[in-house]
């Protein structure tokens, strides 16, 4: 299949491939990155909290409840910085920030614990070593697996006692974002040599690859199961635009989730299986010609919709790493997001946008929540494919 949509768009990718791989290039927008990145640095230790996006004064708007799946990225940001630039302040404020949330790590009442504490601790144990680290991501994984349901074959996602899923009449509902948390486990099986992590995850990725997704190649962001039976009861969504089309995050979730399990398992399943989603993004007619796409996929008003910049920064960074295992088959697609991410039409210009690198992310429209605003969780995996990016040139 034909993953850019037209010549010209093919022989635009060409033209920047030379200079978007150049290390100076990528080294120019990390540091880019890095100033703009260093002021928030300072607010959140002044204040002693976490940024996730801005206001409505455009102001930060900080971490606000006592747990949050967004918390753990920006310290994941910090090391990122840190690892990339040896600068110790990075360092100490991602230990500092990271901290805020160490507490968390023994919930067992959401799914979130692999995006919390996979990118702060995780990062944290890979570049350090230190065991203090590593004990982290063994408790919350250990939390994690009490959600795992062996008939269904899946953890849960969401609570639905007491909770607004309760009012769909969902029982066991699945999202795909799920299968970012299955990284934490795979990665705590290898560096424990405990199997139970990796079957668990194994079995969530399976599960999924049977009911999340229509024969295209796009993704149901809610499957709900029936957790006595594991049959499948609701097909639906949270977040997109409608219970048939395709989120733009769930498809940027499930494009990362499988390129990931195939680095863990070598499985080609897995890897067939995130070509064809990403083969499903990249033909879509609703593709957009920068790359970043709209925030869902089937939005009404397309091409009068919002972009979604947070949806971009993953699929970018989860590109890139399936080009690894394709003989780059997928690096130029990659490096046209990134390019339009960088340029002015998403990258803020200095001291504007919260000190936040991207702008035009979208939290949840149907929520009316961080629609237009800049998102922590975009700016980290917009760094992370510039990492990527550069060590694959190292």
């Amino acid at each position: 299949m034909n993953i850019i949509k037209s010549t010209t768009l093919l022989l635009f990718s060409s033209t920047i491939l030379g200079c978007a791989t150049n290390n100076d290039t990528v080294d120019s927008r990390l540091q880019n990155a890095e100033k703009q990145l260093t002021v928030l640095r300072t607010a959140s230790l002044q204040e002693n909290n976490i940024p996730r996006s801005t206001n409505k004064e455009g102001g930060i708007r900080w971490i606000e409840t006592p747990y949050d799946w967004t918390e753990g990225f920006w310290s994941g940001t910090c090391w990122m910085l840190y690892e990339h630039t040896k600068d110790n302040q990075w360092k100490e404020a991602a230990i500092i920030s990271q901290k805020l949330i160490e507490h968390h790590k023994d919930l067992t009442n959401d799914h979130d614990l692999g995006f919390i504490f996979n990118n702060s601790y995780g990062k944290a144990y890979r570049i350090t070593g230190e065991e203090q680290y590593k004990q982290v991501l063994v408790d919350a994984s250990n939390a994690l697996i009490t959600r795992f349901n062996e008939k269904v074959g899946c953890i849960q996602s969401w609570d639905v006692v007491g909770n607004w899923q309760a009012e769909r009449g969902w029982r066991f509902p699945v999202i795909i974002d799920n299968l970012m948390n299955l990284e934490m486990l795979f990665e705590v099986s290898n560096i424990t040599g405990d199997s139970t992590y990796r079957n668990i995850a194994i079995a969530h990725a399976n599960t999924t690859m049977q009911n999340h997704f229509r024969p295209d190649g796009s993704s149901y962001h809610v499957v709900d199961y029936d957790p006595e039976t594991g049959e499948v009861l609701h097909r639906v969504t949270a977040q997109g635009f409608a219970d048939e089309s395709a989120w733009a995050r769930g498809q940027a979730w499930a494009l990362y989730g499988y390129t990931m399990c195939y680095r863990y398992t070598k499985d080609k399943k897995y890897l067939d299986f995130a070509e064809r989603i990403a083969n499903f993004i990249l033909t879509h007619p609703n593709y957009p010609e920068d790359g970043v796409p709209y925030w869902d996929f089937n939005a009404p008003n397309i091409p009068n919709e919002i972009r979604d910049a947070s949806s971009g920064a993953i699929m970018a960074s989860a590109l890139l790493e399936l080009s690894t295992y394709t003989n780059d088959k997928y690096l130029e697609p990659a490096l046209h997001i990134l390019n339009s991410l960088s340029g002015d039409t998403y990258t803020a210009e200095p001291g504007e946008n919260g000190n936040f690198v991207l702008k035009h992310s979208v939290g949840s429209i149907p929520h009316g929540n961080e629609i237009d605003v800049p998102l922590n969780y975009a700016d980290y995996y917009y760094i992370e494919a510039l990492v990527r990016l550069k060590e694959r040139r190292l």
